[in-house]
């Protein structure tokens, strides 16, 4: 599995980790999300995160590598998830993997049947945080 570096803001560790501390700590999408909150390499202001760096609530354009098909997903909390909508939940592997990613960088998604699929993240077409709107 590809870890690429990851920038989060501390806000979203703050936020994240009291979902965290909010759940049931041995479901297998909120160890996933600790693992990536813990191996973060930068910690940034809200205010200070480049435009290019998926935070929560961050809109973004990927394609999956193999089959070329682009992917625009927002990543939000739980009670937001609408995967019709492309809402996808934190929790989900793919919503874990993305946070924190730059433009440029991809990550490998986990699929059904045992199959991954690579994702390149083409563009973060909407981030919430640098255009200082924080919804929790």
């Amino acid at each position: 599995m590809t870890t690429p570096s990851i920038t989060l803001t501390r806000l979203d560790v703050q936020r994240l980790e009291r979902l965290i501390d909010s759940l049931d700590d041995t479901l297998p999408g909120v160890i996933a999300l600790q693992t990536e909150l813990d191996r973060a390499d930068t910690l940034v202001g809200h205010d200070e995160v480049p435009a290019d760096v998926v935070t929560m609530n961050s809109r973004v354009h990927c394609r999956e590598e193999i089959s070329g098909k682009d992917y625009h997903l927002t990543l939000v909390y739980p009670k937001d998830a609408n995967a019709d909508e492309g809402k996808i939940s934190i929790l989900a592997p793919v919503g874990s993997a993305l946070l924190g990613l730059k433009v440029g960088q991809h990550i490998d998604w986990p699929a059904p049947g045992g199959k991954t699929l690579k994702l390149n993240l083409l563009e973060v077409e909407l981030q919430p945080a640098h255009g200082g709107d924080f919804p929790e």
